[in-house]
This record gives structure tokens, C-alpha cells and sequence, in this order.
């Protein structure tokens, strides 16, 4: 009995050492992300309002394909949703840009991942899992 209570005692830190990595992945999809396209992108969107209604256009959107109006966006959310479209991107195709993007007519994906970057900024701290 002693030795079965112990191993399910050992599951559980297992299971939050689980989740912990999964947020810690989660994070870093979207740091890299942010410093791959967020950074530059946010930036000339704040310089450029046609881009800015874009990108809010397109955050709205992800938030409702996330569900957004009815529960808190997460960074897990996020980072999924901009993994799934980069991979089907690359199925496509796609390759990421090796050169600075040129954000004055970005494409559609690229569009679609600044507004993925521009949401995890927005997101309340409380959230972040």
C-alpha cells in the first residue's frame, strides 16, 4: 500500500512539471515569434494606420477563432494557433523570412502572426498560462 501511495504521490509533481513546460513552451513560441516579426511589425503599424486596422482586423478574427469573446486568450491559445498556421503555411510552401519583412504590404500569414503578436501583449498577466 505504502509503495502505491508513493507512486501516485510522484505523479503529481510530474503532471504540474508537465503543465509547467507546456507554458514554458507556450511562452517561447511567442517570445520568439515577437522578436521574429512582433517587435518590427507592431511598431510600423503603429507608424502606418492602414496596416494598424489590418492587423486589428486580423486579431479580431483570431480572437474569434479562439473563442476569444467567451474566455480569457491564453499564451498556450496563442502559441498553438500560430504554430498550426505556420505549419500549415510550411505544407504549403511557406518558407519564414530569412531578410527584415517589408511591412508596408505584408501577406496574408505574416498579417495573421503580427496580429497573433500584437493579442499576446495584450493579454492580462493573470492569463499567462
Amino acid at each position: 500500500m505504502a509503495a502505491r501511495l508513493a507512486s501516485v504521490t510522484m505523479r503529481v509533481p510530474d503532471n504540474r512539471a508537465a503543465a509547467r513546460s507546456a507554458a514554458v513552451a507556450a511562452r517561447a513560441t511567442l517570445t520568439t515569434l515577437t522578436a521574429a516579426l512582433g517587435t518590427a511589425g507592431l511598431a510600423a503599424a503603429v507608424a502606418n494606420p492602414g496596416l494598424l486596422a489590418v492587423v486589428d482586423q486580423h486579431a479580431a478574427a483570431v480572437r474569434d477563432s479562439l473563442h476569444g469573446d467567451h474566455r480569457p486568450l491564453t499564451v498556450a491559445a496563442l502559441a498553438g494557433y500560430a504554430e498550426g498556421i505556420r505549419a500549415a503555411a510550411r505544407e504549403h510552401g511557406w518558407q519564414a523570412p530569412a531578410a527584415p519583412v517589408d511591412w508596408s504590404q505584408p501577406d496574408w500569414l505574416l498579417t495573421r502572426l503580427l496580429a497573433v503578436c500584437a493579442l499576446a501583449r495584450s493579454l492580462d498577466p493573470r492569463h499567462l498560462t
